[in-house]
């Protein structure tokens, strides 16, 4: 199998998909798509041999962690999981002498930092500064890599994707408070590939006000559909894919305990039998996971035949050895 290379894209960083062109990402997709058949057929692909990926975790991870250590082995190299308790971060290192360090040493810096106002900050302030690529693991603001996965899951299932709607509909889960990171991301990314958007939130839950108009500038520029609304069955009326996903009131208020106190004012708004029924009979159900059982979703929706949820999360995998690959 040819896998061959591009080399425009070394060096790149990928805190955001609103940074590379369709082209740009069109070429990861396909590189992806190679590597995942050569998985299938058990060819080894050592793109990356002898090379060395930091993984900083500020947030616990099971899906991130695994797919992103996992690639660098299959790719040939190394993924060395840090934690900012272990590293001089702990006692005040800054983010500067962390990626001028870091860079030194190895050939990307891989970061999952999402605390509300200082997660994207901390990556573009370690991209400033590394010589390496960054790439972002999920912030505040961003989770590109699960909407790469979220993307080629769904061009797998239905090829073409201009004109398929997608509704990406908020969803009551209790005991903390989500990061915004997942919907922006989807909101954004999609539409350039011309799927209608629905996105359906309690007030409370609006996404921030840039992102939301950065998503309708996307779509008028790839003549698809943005909307948002404020009722949970319009994400699903007519639509081709759902994604109910919880994330908190971060907009409205930083307050923890009223953050929970509003999403236990939604309980209704939970992705079952009833609302999948009003989508087009070839409907399929998403999420990034962990999803919370009988509060987002029942199991008869996420283990159901209409749920892909073990698809997307195996594509996790495939689209981060192409985006290390690329960009290594």
């Amino acid at each position: 199998m040819d896998l061959t290379i591009p080399t425009g894209l070394k060096g790149r960083d990928f805190i955001t998909t609103q940074e590379w062109s369709l082209e740009e990402l069109e070429s990861l997709f396909h590189l992806a798509e190679r590597l995942k058949r050569a998985r299938a057929a058990g060819e080894p692909t050592p793109l990356l041999a002898a090379k060395t990926l930091y993984m900083i975790f500020f947030d616990a991870s099971t899906r991130t962690r695994n797919s992103f250590e996992t690639g660098m082995t299959q790719l040939g190299g190394h993924g060395i999981y840090l934690s900012p308790d272990r590293m001089q971060i702990s006692h005040g290192e800054n983010a500067r002498d962390t990626a001028n360090v870091l860079s030194r040493y190895g050939d990307g810096i891989a970061i999952r930092q999402c605390t509300y106002g200082e997660g994207n900050a901390y990556l573009r302030e370690v991209a400033e500064h590394s010589e390496i690529p960054v790439l972002s693991m999920q912030c505040d603001v961003y989770h590109p890599c699960q909407i790469l996965a979220d993307y080629m899951t769904i061009r797998e299932r239905f090829g073409d994707t201009r004109g398929l709607k997608l509704g990406v509909a908020w969803t009551s889960a209790p005991n903390y408070v989500r990061p915004l990171s997942v919907p922006q991301s989807l909101i954004l990314m999609m539409p350039r590939f011309g799927l209608d958007v629905t996105l359906a939130y309690p007030p409370e839950f609006r996404l921030m006000p840039q992102i939301e108009e950065q998503a309708k500038a996307n779509a008028d520029a790839a003549g698809s559909r943005f909307e948002i609304t404020h009722c949970f069955e319009d994400a699903f009326e007519d639509a081709d894919v759902v994604i109910p996903k919880s994330w908190g009131p971060l907009v409205h208020t930083q307050d923890v305990q009223e953050g929970i106190g509003l999403i236990d004012r939604y309980p209704k708004w939970r992705c079952d039998a009833e609302r999948m029924a009003l989508g087009k009979d070839h409907l399929i159900y998403m999420h990034p996971l962990p999803a919370d059982r009988g509060r987002e979703v029942t199991d008869e929706v996420i283990d159901g035949p209409r749920s892909v949820v073990y698809d997307e999360a195996e594509n996790r995998l495939h689209v981060q050895k192409a985006l290390m690959a690329l960009v290594m």
